[in-house]
C-alpha cells in the first residue's frame, strides 16, 4: 500500500514538473486547471463556450456579471481603468494567457530551446508565440506587468495577424505600439493600459496558457472575458451559461421594475425590496407579454423561473 501510494506520489509529481518545464500548457494540464467545465474543448484543452452564448454575453452588464461570480465566491475576477481602441464597441471570447516578464538570459534561453521542442516558430521574437494558436473566438489576453517603454508586445503588423485568426482583439496588461496602425484593422479592438512608439526589449515570454494574473484578477486559459468600456470580467467557463442566464433575468426584472416605477404603479420600496406574491404574478404575466424578443429560449426561462423566487 505503501508502495503504491510512492508511486501515485511520484507520478503526480512528474506529471507537474513535466508541465512546468513547458512554454505552452499541455492540453492535461489545461484540463486539470478547468476540471469543473463538462463541456466540448479546444483541441489545446481549453474549454469551449459556444460561440451562441460567447453573443449573449455581449449585452451582459458589468455590475449584473460581478454580481453573479460574487455570489459563487469569485471575488477577484475583474480588472478596470484601462485605455480602450474602441470604447463603445464591447468584446467577449475565450482566454489565451500569456506571461512576460524582464529578460533574463538563461531562462530566455531555456525557453527558446523549449520552443523549439513545441515547434515554435523560430524566426521572429517569442511574442509571435501566442497569436500563432489563435482559433477563431479566441481573446489574446497577456500579462507584461505594466511594461510601458520597450514593453509594447504588438504593433499593426501582429494585430493584423491576431485579427485575422481570431476576429477578435487583445487585452494586455501592459502597452502596443503604432496605434494608428492598428486603428485602421476593422474590428480590432484592444484593452491595454498604455502606448509608446518603442519596441519590445528587455523582456521574455515565459508561459502560454498558464495561469496569470490581469491586475486585480486571475485569469485561466479558456475562461471567457466580457470586456467593455466599463472594464474587464473573467468568467470561468463552468459559470458562464448561469451567469448569462441569471444576469438576463435581472436585466428582465430591472426593466420590469423601472417600468412600473414610471407607471407609479408600485412604491420604490416595494421594488427594491422581496416582491410580493401580486408584483410575481404581475412580472410573469408581463413576461408572457413582452413586446420584443427575449434574450433566451422560452424553454431557458421557465427552466430558470422554476428553481427561483420571483
Amino acid at each position: 500500500m505503501v508502495k503504491k501510494g510512492l508511486i501515485t506520489v511520484a507520478l503526480i509529481l512528474g506529471f507537474y514538473f513535466s508541465n512546468g518545464q513547458r512554454v505552452g500548457s499541455s492540453p492535461e494540464y489545461i484540463k486539470a486547471l478547468t476540471s469543473e467545465w463538462k463541456g466540448e474543448r479546444s483541441h489545446d484543452g481549453r474549454p469551449k463556450v459556444s460561440d451562441a452564448l460567447l453573443a449573449r454575453l455581449k449585452n451582459i452588464s458589468m455590475e449584473e456579471a460581478w454580481g453573479v461570480l460574487r455570489n459563487k465566491g469569485y471575488l477577484n475576477q475583474y480588472e478596470g481603468d484601462w485605455s480602450i481602441m474602441l470604447p463603445d464597441s464591447a468584446m467577449t471570447g475565450r482566454v489565451i494567457t500569456a506571461q512576460y516578464m524582464p529578460l533574463r538570459p538563461d531562462l530566455q534561453n531555456h525557453v527558446k530551446e523549449q520552443g523549439k521542442l513545441e515547434n515554435r516558430a523560430q524566426k521572429g521574437g517569442t511574442n509571435s508565440w501566442p497569436i500563432d494558436i489563435l482559433t477563431p473566438g479566441d481573446v489574446y489576453v497577456a500579462d507584461s506587468y505594466g511594461k510601458m517603454a520597450d514593453g509594447t508586445l504588438i504593433g499593426d503588423n501582429l494585430g493584423n495577424s491576431i485579427y485575422a485568426k481570431s476576429q477578435r482583439g487583445v487585452i494586455f496588461y501592459g502597452s502596443v505600439r503604432d496605434v494608428e496602425g492598428l486603428a485602421k484593422i476593422d474590428g480590432f479592438n484592444a484593452w491595454i493600459k498604455g502606448q509608446d512608439p518603442s519596441y519590445i526589449s528587455q523582456m521574455m515570454l515565459t508561459t502560454i496558457n498558464a495561469p496569470i494574473r490581469i491586475g486585480r484578477a486571475i485569469v485561466l486559459p479558456g475562461d471567457v472575458v466580457l470586456a467593455k468600456k466599463y472594464g474587464t470580467i473573467f468568467i470561468p467557463a463552468h459559470l458562464a451559461e448561469e451567469l448569462v442566464i441569471t444576469s438576463e433575468v435581472t436585466g428582465l426584472r430591472d426593466q420590469f421594475g423601472h417600468q412600473r416605477l414610471r407607471e407609479k404603479k408600485y412604491l420604490a420600496g416595494e421594488i427594491d425590496s422581496e416582491w410580493t406574491e401580486a408584483i410575481k404574478k404581475d412580472f410573469l404575466n408581463w413576461l408572457n407579454n413582452y413586446p420584443g424578443k427575449l434574450p433566451m429560449t422560452k424553454k431557458e426561462l421557465d427552466d430558470y423561473l422554476k428553481e427561483r423566487n420571483y
